[in-house]
């Protein structure tokens, strides 16, 4: 960065008049931003996006964790290792699948905010590394959970390691969250954000592929090899971190403007005037320093940041409100149910592959309509799709059984087309950006927080031994869909296209959740 730059970085302005005439000023809506389509920005911005294909990455670690767990308990060898007899057939307990199911997002409750905070002392990219390495040992130690020869020690090794996975999975999310948030330019962030979802979709077909071909083996094998090949998953983002620049806003709060120009620098091609994109942020970094001196997580919870983190925290809660712990375990419900091993695994490689096609349609759905449209949408849709599973509960038979994977099926699309993506955009957006590592923390805290309430509550009410409700589940994320759609509702603004200074200045305005929409047509009126 050259001198001037930083000297103008201790020149902001000083009088609130000053401060408003220069949030104002680099506010401006442009209408381009709306009318721009997703492949002309992908053609502006090469490396940017090859960087956020990247960094989805580490959410394609946290979708091939999520299956692995949410299915090998699926396959018969490991049920025969690690569950127990029932009715002539190897079950896995509900008090030890759940605590299982809840103890890999318990494990990331606690690494999500410790990335948060690590992120802001050593930066992002040494904060995911950091987390891959825990990840690895993570996977180190369930690998070796079959090699205790008392069966309660075998189950409590295995927890342990998907414990410490957690906590990995939990930083990772954290940190590629907070990098793509900050560094993304405006018309491309709610795509970059939602390769998310797309990311875990993917992570979850290639475990269920995995599964697939390794379910009849007749050793441990059968569930060693999934085990094992996590490390591939986890060295991919840790190589990436290595790789990246570190993020320009990081640098700047830092106060380190001569590499922050250097990493703006790398992050666009030649032709990419950065010096401008690096003055807006700076800008932003300096009036929400006006505002707050402090930087901590209470600082969250101030003023208007706490309608901000709050909307965070209900972003990343929404996958799990129309069903996605459930759907990461289809292979074991669809079992419960009445299916058998192999085809509930196809159901579940099948469901995988419709919600990947539909993420990219709703990536694509999203640069034309917006966020708030789409999830309020799909998840009336999902509610109604839950509600006629639900219904057909009641009843018993093959009918019921596979209209039973047509449902999950179908919320998978529709909601992929939708609030699936749309949440992760909303999450990515609403932070100020000097409390963005930080909010994103306690949003995947939340995130995990409602999976660890899932995991732990929903071996209850279908498994055979316990509630036994089947299909009849549908009627509970029916209402939890409705629930969802009626926050949406409430909460959620619109901000599309919107660059980050205006979305300050739109918070700092206490605008109702329906007037950020029209915000630059009441303020050309008022200037009219």
């Amino acid at each position: 960065m050259t001198p001037n730059i930083a000297q103008q970085a201790t020149d902001c302005p000083s009088t609130a008049d000053d401060k408003n005439q220069t949030v104002v000023s680099s506010t401006s809506y442009s209408p381009d931003s709306e009318n721009t389509t997703l492949s002309r920005e992908i053609r502006k911005y090469p490396k940017l996006s090859a960087y956020a294909l990247g960094l989805a990455l580490a959410f394609l670690l946290t979708g091939y964790d999520t299956v692995i767990l949410g299915t090998i308990t699926a396959v018969p060898y490991f049920k025969r290792q690690f569950g127990e007899l029932y009715d002539g057939s190897y079950i896995i307990p509900s008090a030890w699948l759940s605590v299982w199911s809840a103890i890999s997002p318990i494990g990331s409750m606690v690494g999500a905010p410790v990335a948060g905070w690590l992120q802001d002392r050593v930066g992002r990219r040494w904060s995911l590394a950091l987390s891959c390495v825990i990840c690895s040992v993570g996977i180190a130690i369930a690998f070796c959970s079959n090699l205790p020869s008392e069966m309660g020690s075998r189950r409590g090794t295995f927890l342990v390691g998907r414990a410490i996975q957690g906590v990995g999975v939990g930083g990772a999310m954290a940190g590629a969250q907070t990098y793509l948030s900050e560094t993304v330019p405006t018309t491309l962030r709610g795509s970059a954000m939602a390769l998310s979802p797309t990311f875990m979709l993917l992570g979850e077909l290639i475990g269920a592929a995995v599964i697939f071909a390794c379910e009849h083996k007749k050793s441990s094998a059968a569930y060693l090899i999934p085990f094992g090949t996590q490390w591939i998953t986890t060295l991919l983002p840790f190589v990436l971190a290595i790789i990246l620049p570190e993020s320009p806003a990081y640098l700047l709060r830092r106060e380190k403007y001569e590499e922050a120009h250097k990493a703006m620098k790398s992050l666009h091609i030649a032709s990419i005037e950065t010096a401008p994109i690096l003055e807006q942020m700076r800008l932003s970094i300096i009036h929400e320093e006006q505002l707050s001196a402090e930087l901590s997580y209470v600082d969250c919870f101030k003023s208007i940041n706490r309608r901000r983190t709050l909307i965070v925290a209900f972003s990343f809660m929404v996958p799990s409100l129309f069903g996605v712990p459930l759907l990461a375990s289809a292979s074991y419900f669809m079992q419960v149910v009445g299916m058998s091993s192999s085809l509930s695994i196809i159901v579940l490689i099948v469901g995988i592959v419709l919600g990947l096609l539909a993420n990219g349609v709703g990536i694509w759905l999203m640069s034309l309509f917006g966020r708030r449209r789409l999830m309020l949408g799909t998840l009336a849709i999902a509610t109604i799709i839950w509600l006629s599973m639900g219904i057909a509960g009641c009843w018993s038979g093959n009918i019921v059984i596979w209209y039973t994977a047509a449902c999950m099926m179908a919320v998978v699309i529709v909601c992929g087309m939708g609030a699936w993506p749309a949440s992760y955009a909303v999450s990515g957006e609403t932070s100020s950006l000097r409390l963005r590592a930080k909010t994103q923390g306690l949003g995947v805290l939340a995130y995990m927080l409602s999976n660890v309430v899932f995991n732990l509550v929903l071996p209850y009410i279908y498994n055979t031994d316990e509630g036994d409700l089947k299909g009849k589940t549908g009627f509970v994320y029916a209402g939890l869909c409705f629930i969802a759609c009626a926050v949406t509702w409430l909460i959620i603004p619109e901000m599309k296209g919107r660059t980050a200074l205006e979305i300050d200045t739109m918070f700092e305005a206490s605008l109702s959740t329906r007037a950020f929409a029209h915000w630059s047509e009441e303020v050309e009126s008022i200037k009219g």
